[in-house]
């Protein structure tokens, strides 16, 4: 908040917008950093312009990369994270109360190709892990449905998307086990009476089966990448799931 105000060497809500262009047509790996520096536009200071210079030399050294498609399996795909209130700090919570917030991220694949990713701050303030993760899958699921929806229907007019007709399935991956018990229990429970029908909603495709909710190591967790920046290495091995370089 004390750091120098951005001197306007470049117009930055205009780089901005060209960045979130970019993570959102073929570079989910710039997701997170553009997210973060998109919340600073009404005035940005002089760190957030050497954040959004540092988003620019990454892409200046792998302007040749891209989005590979590599369709290995079947069916759709969803992996979903958060990290619980990563950003609050003692020092600087009674200024901005939104580092309380969490950042989550999610995204769907089909065929093992990602065809749609978010990350954001969540609009309420988790109480715990469990529920910054839970809310996460909520959220996600709100785009996973809809997506269904459409592939079923359009399977019942003979559009077939492989070989064969597919079985509109969708199988989530999340890595905190309390958030997994939530969905797949409908079970009231007092640390979690708040969490209503708002972040309930995708229950009953849970109980039909038409989705499955597994776990995975937070290591192989893909939506891992958008929630916190990560060292060099887990970054890479990520990306290189999702987008295959």
């Amino acid at each position: 908040k004390d750091d120098k105000d951005h001197d306007k060497k470049f117009d930055y809500r205009q780089v901005i917008g060209k960045l979130l262009y970019l993570e959102k047509s073929t570079r989910p790996d710039i997701s997170c950093a553009v997210h973060q520096c998109a919340r600073f536009c009404a005035n940005p200071k002089m760190k957030h312009a050497e954040a959004v210079k540092r988003i620019g030399r990454y892409l200046l050294a792998t302007k040749d990369k891209g989005l590979i498609m590599k369709p290995n399996k079947e069916g759709m795909e969803c992996w979903v994270d958060a990290s619980h209130a990563s950003e609050w700090s003692n020092k600087s919570a009674a200024d901005d109360p939104n580092t309380a917030r969490s950042r989550m991220g999610y995204v769907i694949t089909y065929a093992g190709c990602p065809m749609h990713w978010a990350s954001k701050m969540q609009t309420e303030i988790a109480l715990s892990s469990t529920e910054a993760e839970y809310i996460a899958l909520s959220q996600s699921m709100r785009e996973v449905i809809p997506i269904m929806w459409l592939l079923q229907e359009a399977a019942d007019q003979g559009i077939n998307f492989t070989n064969t007709k597919p079985r509109v399935h969708c199988t989530v991956f999340e890595d905190n086990e309390g958030a997994i018990e939530i969905a797949n229990v409908p079970k009231m429970r007092p640390r979690t009476k708040h969490l209503n029908l708002k972040y309930h909603h995708f229950r009953e495709e849970v109980k039909k089966g038409t989705i499955s909710i597994c776990h995975v190591s937070t290591k192989d967790q893909m939506a891992d990448i958008f929630t916190k920046p990560l060292e060099e290495g887990q970054f890479t091995k990520l990306r290189k799931s999702m987008i295959g370089w």
